[in-house]
């Protein structure tokens, strides 16, 4: 009785709206962001996604794309409007729970939606978005064309929303699954498993789905007249790698996946996916990118890159920052493994010494210090994590001895597996880890914007 009046009540007000003068924000509308410091409009309020269905037309030669996006998702509060973060081409119907609803595209990435019936707090709901039209160039920041007249979804932070609407935080994962129709001479290729792949006439659909949670710059959409590349690790697991037309001098590169999964594991724990890959592209790209299972790789990767791609399968797609504050936590990590763990275990360098001399040409570089590792600023969130990451973590591991080190990672991932963690989660579980006091050490390193003091810039062996 006591819950069906509360329905009966919330309904009520639902309907009924906030008085005119209420100066308050409308408290059964979800928020149109999260507040992330750098992104505030990123990712909206008032509900949970659970699952993303998107059913996709492309036609390279008219560059038209057409979509069905089905959204399952759970509300968190009473709705009677909510929004979805969308820039793509233009909606042209909305329905919740299979009812009409209308809607309104603003501001950057904006579509808010206004079912029939107001939603209650707790229950399952189902938004299908329908668009279509002509893809838009984001070069590198989202839909991106091919020099061959095909097509790819890249970009960090935001990319996604070119393509698909969606919650665009890293803070709601969801499982993802795509079915795609292009003519029958091109190829799909996403992330997770594929499918199906079928030519029926002039056109060809091609089925993937992710089964692990995933947010929204780790899925990606390829359409190219790719090759491919189909391996298996030891344990079974499937590997699919795809190579775009003039990406197949990148083939014996990607044969080594299997021995890269295996190194990476060792260090961190089991491969969290139920599959893997790659995407070679040839396409000129400034950045490779981690899309979850199966990376987008531009045409100058090398081995490093392959590793570094690899390792954010643990660091980044695993276990995903909270804010992009926290961006060291992905980039960091996957650049300690690439630059330091893989030279001096599969190839034997002395990485202290390349330590030794990298703080020795930069310790009198101002501007080598000047961005700090945590919270590097909004644009800057891509500089000081890539060169200056390694370094941090070398040191780490130096103060506090490889048995504690090695022995903590894949601890701390496995506490937040499949879900999200912030660098201060990071210093405080490192910290119950040893009875060594971190705090000066991670103050000068993470927060400082000047070299740290000689006892946290040569700790231990590492002393020249």
């Amino acid at each position: 009785m006591r819950s069906a009046i509360l329905g009966a009540a919330v309904v009520t007000a639902l309907l009924a709206g906030t008085s005119p003068a209420a100066a308050q924000p409308d408290p059964f509308a979800g928020a149109p962001g999260l507040g992330d410091p750098y992104y505030p409009l990123d990712g909206n309020g008032g509900y949970d996604v659970r699952h993303y269905d998107l059913v996709l037309a492309y036609d390279p030669p008219s560059r038209r794309l057409d979509g069905t996006a089905r959204i399952d998702a759970v509300t968190t509060q009473p709705l009677r409007a909510f929004n979805l973060d969308y820039s793509g081409p233009p909606v042209t119907g909305v329905t919740v729970n299979q009812l009409p609803a209308t809607f309104d595209r603003h501001g950057e990435h904006e579509l808010t939606v206004t079912p029939v019936l107001p939603l209650l707090p707790g229950l399952p709901f189902t938004v299908t978005v329908h668009y279509g039209g002509e893809a838009v160039e984001t070069a590198g920041e989202g839909w991106t064309f091919t020099p061959n007249g095909g097509a790819f979804a890249a970009g960090e932070p935001h990319s996604a929303t070119t393509w698909y609407p969606l919650n665009d935080t890293p803070l709601d994962k969801a499982t993802f699954a795509l079915r795609a129709t292009v003519p029958a001479d091109w190829e799909v290729v996403s992330i997770g498993r594929r499918t199906g792949n079928v030519v029926d006439g002039p056109s060809r659909t091609v089925t993937w789905e992710a089964r692990h949670p995933v947010i929204g710059y780790l899925t990606t959409v390829a359409i190219d007249r790719f090759t491919f590349l189909e391996q298996r690790r030891a344990d079974g697991t499937p590997l699919l790698s795809a190579f775009a037309p003039a990406a197949g001098n990148k083939i014996e590169l990607e044969r080594r996946l299997p021995e890269i999964l295996d190194f990476t594991e060792q260090l961190y724990g089991p491969y969290p996916f139920d599959t893997a890959g790659g995407i070679h592209l040839d396409t000129a790209l400034p950045f490779s990118l981690e899309t979850q299972t199966r990376p987008l790789y531009a045409p100058w990767t090398d081995l490093n890159t392959v590793v570094h791609e690899i390792a954010h399968q643990w660091w980044g797609d695993y276990v995903t920052l909270r804010n992009w504050s926290d961006i060291c936590l992905h980039e960091c990590f996957a650049g300690y493994t690439a630059d330091y763990l893989w030279p001096e275990r599969v190839e034997g360098f002395d990485v202290d010494a390349q330590y030794r001399r990298t703080i020795a040409q930069r310790r009198n570089s101002p501007k080598f210090w000047e961005i700090p590792l945590q919270n590097p600023g909004e644009g800057r969130e891509f500089s000081s994590v890539y060169y200056r990451g390694p370094l941090f973590l070398h040191a780490l591991r130096r103060l506090i001895g490889d048995e504690v080190f090695f022995s903590a990672l894949p601890e701390f991932l496995a506490r937040h597996a499949y879900g999200n963690a912030a660098m201060a989660d990071f210093r405080a579980f490192m910290q119950s880890t040893t009875a060594t006091d971190l705090t000066g050490f991670f103050a000068a390193w993470l927060d400082g914007t000047t070299p740290p003091p000689p006892e946290y810039l040569y700790p231990a062996d590492l002393r020249p």
